[in-house]
């Protein structure tokens, strides 16, 4: 579980760390009120001499393209060559780190988990191939439209945000059709499986159904869909259920005026206090507090 949340924009990622640190590029409170966050390769790296030490993002997901130079990245404990026009995708909780050739040019698009959501369909299977950390080439495609989310970005244009919700959605699913054609694809019957695993999870997950209430309605042992999900995502089906509840609840904080007793009703907690203490195990902040920082106000 994530604990405290440390800024990005005002970190030391210099000097070695006594464990992998959780950044948030905008803040655990600023994540979700832009629709991405996109910029260049050196407009961070040249801070810390081209060098980000391993860490992870508790709720964002990145897309990086190397246009010139290159270098290394850390991706869960693998190290792997950077080349120019290759793309490097960073799932939410994976632990990355880079070392940056001088000058090296490219950009970073962020995406916050709950934006991915909305332009993931479980149908679609997408969330299986983006779900896995990998380096890949790039395509001219690719290049052209980041360069348009990167110019939409930074203007402030009639129809940014709507504009830049689908521009990205163009972006992940190439990103996930080079990450699945790199990999020769996933096995038949176990991508259908997290697919459907995946669709059962949108229909039940208020229900709070169970790994074996799941595995059940799958015709499969709870230690078979983990594996499944382990494959397609790297994480356990536990924190995946657990995972989406967290989004439905951050939606709720943010999305509505409902109290918070009443989300953690919503969501199948008998006791909101418990409900609560589940929110900020999983987030580094508790439900109130969360929604609080939002509306810029004290803790």
């Amino acid at each position: 579980m994530e604990g405290f949340v440390i800024v990005l924009y005002y970190s030391n990622m210099k000097g070695p760390a006594p464990a992998i640190r959780i950044y948030n590029l905008f803040g655990e409170s600023g994540d979700l009120p832009d629709v991405v966050h996109c910029e260049t390769i050196a407009s961070r790296s040249v801070l810390h001499d081209w060098t980000l030490a391993v860490h992870r993002h508790a709720r964002l997901h990145q897309v990086l393209l190397i246009e010139r130079g290159g270098g290394e990245a850390t991706l869960d404990g693998r190290v792997v060559p950077l080349k120019p026009m290759q793309v490097v995708n960073v799932p939410v909780g994976h632990v990355h780190g880079f070392r940056f050739v001088p000058d090296t040019q490219g950009w970073v698009l962020t995406i916050a988990a709950e934006i991915l959501d909305e332009a993931l369909l479980a149908a679609e299977g997408l969330r299986g191939a983006l779900s896995r950390s990998a380096v890949v080439r790039g395509t001219p495609q690719i290049r052209a439209i980041m360069k348009q989310i990167f110019a939409e970005h930074a203007a402030r244009d009639f129809g940014r945000a709507h504009v830049l919700r689908a521009l990205s959605s163009a972006m992940i699913g190439l990103v996930a059709r080079a990450l699945t054609s790199e990999s020769g694809g996933n096995n038949a019957v176990e991508s259908g499986l997290f697919r459907r695993f995946e669709a059962l999870l949108e229909q039940h997950h208020l229900e709070r159904w169970s790994v074996a209430d799941y595995a059940e309605a799958l015709a499969v042992t709870p230690t078979h869909l983990n594996r499944i999900t382990r494959a397609a995502t790297g994480d356990t089906a536990s924190h995946l259920i657990l995972n989406r509840l967290i989004r439905e609840a951050r939606r709720n904080l943010v999305y509505t005026n409902l109290p918070v007793s009443t989300i953690a009703y919503t969501l199948g907690f008998e006791d909101p206090a418990y409900f609560s203490r589940v929110y900020a195990a999983a987030t580094g902040v508790s439900p109130r507090a969360f929604r609080a920082q939002l509306h810029g106000e004290e803790t």
